[in-house]
């Protein structure tokens, strides 16, 4: 493991993040660490989603366009076996 250093944090930032820690109930160290991980994770997402950005593979749909293909599914289906 590394160890990360920041210098120059003002004093109401530092005391804001110790309060924020404090409530979790973790130290300012293990809080940090926290963020640190999160902020690397969501990272590695964002260059998942970059790296198929640009693909035309026809599987793109619009939001909401996903449920109400479902929910047609589901009504055909309904009708199908209202026939049966």
């Amino acid at each position: 493991m590394v160890a990360l250093q920041i210098r120059d944090v003002p004093e109401e930032v530092r005391d804001a993040l110790a309060a924020q820690a404090k409530a979790r109930g973790q130290s300012l160290q293990a809080y940090l660490l926290e963020l640190v991980e999160t902020q690397a994770r969501r990272l590695r997402n964002t260059a998942v989603f970059d790296r198929f950005a640009g693909r035309s593979d026809g599987a793109r749909s619009l939001p909401g366009e996903t449920a109400a293909e479902v929910a047609e599914q589901r009504e055909q289906r309904g009708s199908w076996g209202d026939a049966a």
